[in-house]
């Protein structure tokens, strides 16, 4: 058990300090900082202009890779002993420690000899390695998370993340939107492969250092941006935006209520037989050997290779919708819930159904339109998950009882017509997200902006049965 908004009451403050002085080995203020300590307040980007970021890779020397496996490792560290101060405090002490306190016990952790190479990190790195920390527990107690966990090596994601004090940045004058970005601690700039410039004259918020299972390293960087919405879409001849529904599913990626249809790129599937040799020829080398970790290399190289595909794949598409469309209609799925294991018979075969699913990605997919929408000035419509979208006519509305995934084509018992099962949900799917569109846009104040998403859930004449 950790910290619990509905455990017993915390101590008296004056037993707490006394508690985190002697006990926790948690240092008292310093006279300067002796004044109460006010709330972190969030970057807050100027109005117009939205927090983008720009992801590169670089190749580090021998030197910064060290340096950069060290400031790894400090930062799973300083989280993991954050996280075992935190909720050790609570439960043996009913003691609350903040980030403030995690702080100054970071300071004690740096003078302390056994811990003392944490000096060799930047502060601020491990600074905002805490604030993770704390920012874990403001969601699990908001109810929007987990408890937080440790971080284990090998496992966890290796990042650190430099706020603006603790990189430099230099740009180029003869390629505006390029330059120099050297980090604390180290004496030479990265060398970034830089695909694309930065806004030109722009500083960046905060650089962010990753390596990725595969042994790349890449830096993101975020920075403020104005983006420009794209013109106004129109259906030709009329004033009515331009919309589309959106079929997500497994026989094709995405069903466009006009009949097009994207294929699943089953990515998956089609690297099945290389990840099965070569997961055949992991298990046949001796643990902790060199043949192995090679082969583990190679491993994490295909899976980086499908994750690239893939991201490249989803981009590509929702950047494409989000440009000829005004208003984009999507069902809200759980998949969560999809993926649910089997809980009598058919197992392996619910487990090949959650490998397609996982490898359809639809999460990541609603997530591009759901940003893109509010930098381009378009509108996303969730339609709640329980609309009979699949199930009723789409020409005279009539509703026929569920269908098992096989049925692929049915003819309509009411009007006779003949439906492809993916396109019909396409069309009923954008018919009920533009009923909500206009359902929000006439309860706008006069000159009021349509709202960027808009959700079945928030709407008080949403019906999953209409």
């Amino acid at each position: 058990m950790g910290e619990s908004a509905d455990g017993p009451e915390a101590v008296e403050r004056e037993d707490a300090e006394r508690i985190k002085r002697e006990l926790l080995g948690i240092h008292e203020r310093g006279a300067q900082h002796a004044r109460k300590t006010a709330p972190l307040r969030p970057h807050s980007k100027e109005q117009g202009k939205h927090h983008r970021l720009y992801r590169f890779r670089f190749y580090p020397t021998e030197e910064q890779a060290e340096q950069l496996g060290q400031t790894f490792g400090a930062c799973r560290w300083v989280y993991n002993e954050g996280l075992t101060l935190r909720s050790g405090a609570w439960e043996r002490h009913r003691v609350n420690v903040g980030f403030a306190d995690m702080c100054r016990a970071l300071t004690g952790w740096k003078r302390t000899e056994g811990t003392a190479w944490l000096g060799e990190v930047s502060s601020t790195v491990l600074q905002q390695s805490l604030r993770h920390l704390d920012q874990a527990y403001q969601r699990f107690f908001k109810g929007q998370g987990r408890y937080p966990k440790r971080k284990r090596k090998g496992r966890s994601r290796d990042a650190a993340v430099y706020v603006r004090t603790g990189f430099r940045w230099v740009e180029d004058a003869e390629r505006p939107g390029t330059g120099l970005i050297k980090l604390a601690k180290q004496s030479e700039p990265l060398d970034i492969r830089w695909s694309r410039a930065l806004p030109a004259g722009t500083v960046p918020v905060r650089v962010t250092v990753t390596r990725d299972r595969a042994g790349r390293y890449f830096v993101s960087t975020l920075v403020e941006e104005r983006v420009a919405p794209l013109p106004a879409v129109f259906v030709p001849g009329t004033r009515e935006p331009k919309a589309v529904g959106l079929d997500l599913g497994l026989a094709s990626l995405v069903t466009l209520d006009d009949g097009t249809k994207v294929d699943h790129p089953r990515l998956l599937r089609r690297y099945a037989a290389k990840r099965a040799g070569l997961q055949r020829e992991l298990h046949k080398k001796v643990k902790g050997s060199r043949n192995r970790n090679k082969v583990r290399q190679r491993i994490a190289r295909l899976y980086a290779l499908i994750s690239d595909v893939r991201r490249d794949m989803l981009d590509k598409l929702t950047t494409r919708l989000v440009c000829e469309n005004q208003v984009l209609v999507v069902e809200d799925l759980s998949v969560v819930t999809l993926l649910r294991a089997a809980r009598s018979g058919g197992r392996r075969r619910k487990a090949k159904l959650n490998e397609t699913i996982q490898d359809a990605c639809w999460g990541e997919l609603v997530r591009l339109l759901r940003y893109k929408c509010a930098w381009y000035g378009r509108t996303l419509v969730v339609v709640d998950r329980f609309f009979p979208s699949t199930r009723r006519c789409s020409a005279c509305h009539t509703k026929i009882p569920m269908m098992d995934l096989s049925v692929r084509r049915w003819v309509c018992a009411g009007c006779g017509v003949v439906h492809d099962r993916d396109v019909n949900a396409a069309v009923n799917i954008r018919d009920e997200g533009m009923r909500l569109y206009w359902l929000a846009a006439a309860g706008l104040p006069p000159g009021g902006k349509t709202p960027t998403v808009i959700r079945a859930s928030e709407s008080e004449a949403c019906s999953p049965a209409a």
